[in-house]
């Protein structure tokens, strides 16, 4: 039981993650959406752009079809992710969420690269562009099932923390700038001001290109296991320095692997301590972390307190 006189935890900073079985089904379901969103986009795209010759509806379909392939990457990582820690992968296979990612963003690149090439074409050989209603249209519509999809996403990533949807969120956010620049695009050609399509394409595909960055950076942080947030490496220092058995602690480290979170930490205890006494305020602790990062993996390493400060740690894993 624990201690009356300890000091109640901070809040859980993560409370409204869900358990394991649920989150992965969010996640799932997450992934189906997105790829039948894209997949439905593509279609009335197609149509459109056939009819209206825009170099932007252009853009917007490529990216589009880009879309459906990261979400068929997506599927297959976060179904790969949520498969239990095994005998070769001890730690999970929660990377492939960030894998993923990195996927994502060579297709968002590569998008965004051919998309430059054609608007540039275009401004050196302007063509006209037709059936400008049409195109507002499908655009309208395809900003509603977009905007839809992205509230979606961002409650699952509310309830995971996924990196996997994430990146898919971020890519369909850059999507609602594409579609509506889309409508001022055809909006002026309908006028005659014909140069604004390949102009306003120029602009979608650097700011595709700033999207596949922001992917590639989050990605990275999950690879190279950078620490978990400040925020949340505060509230983890709280509970530490709440608890009256503790001497001190040193030596925290934290990462975080998909929808997995790791924990470790020395915490200096008494000299006079048995083995079992150590025990037991080793496991409160494990159980006040979990209270405020549910699920995590926490592993506490137990140091008598008169040899701390012996040998100094690197400054790295300074606490």
């Amino acid at each position: 039981m624990t201690d009356p006189a300890t000091p109640p935890s901070p809040p859980p900073l993560h409370a409204q993650r869900l358990p394991s079985a649920e989150a992965g089904r969010l996640m799932r379901l997450a992934t189906y959406a997105s790829t039948g969103v894209a997949l439905v986009l593509i279609t009335i795209k197609l149509y459109a752009w056939a009819q209206s010759g825009s170099i932007s509806l252009l853009a917007t379909l490529i990216d589009s079809c880009l879309d459906a392939l990261a979400s068929l990457v997506n599927l297959a990582a976060v179904r790969h992710a949520l498969t239990p820690a095994d005998h070769e992968h001890r730690f999970g296979h929660g990377k492939a969420e960030a894998l993923a990612g990195l996927g994502q963003a060579a297709f968002i690149t590569g998008s965004a690269g051919f998309l430059l090439v054609e608007a540039a074409q275009r401004l050196i050989s302007p063509a006209a562009v037709g059936a400008t209603a049409l195109g507002q249209l499908v655009m309208v519509v395809s900003m509603a099932l977009t905007l839809g999809l992205v509230i979606f996403q961002r409650h699952v990533i509310a309830k995971t923390g996924s990196t996997a949807i994430s990146a898919d969120a971020l890519h369909y956010k850059s999507d609602l700038l594409v579609n509506a620049a889309v409508i001022v695009a055809l909006f002026f050609a309908a006028r005659g001001w014909g140069l604004v399509d390949p102009l306003l394409a120029l602009a979608v595909g650097f700011y595709i290109l700033y999207s596949a960055w922001e992917i590639v950076r989050e990605a990275g942080d999950h690879l190279m296991d950078r620490e978990l947030p400040d925020d949340e490496r505060a509230a983890i220092k709280a509970v530490l320095d709440g608890q009256p058995e503790l001497r001190g602690y040193h030596d925290l480290r934290t990462r975080r692997a998909g929808t997995d979170t790791f924990i470790q930490v020395h915490i200096e205890l008494d000299d006079h301590l048995n083995l079992l006494a150590a025990h037991v305020i080793s496991d409160r602790v494990e159980e006040a972390l979990e209270a405020v990062h549910p699920g995590a993996e926490v592993l506490i390493h137990i140091d008598p307190v008169s040899i701390v400060g012996q040998e100094p740690p690197p400054p790295y894993l300074a606490s």
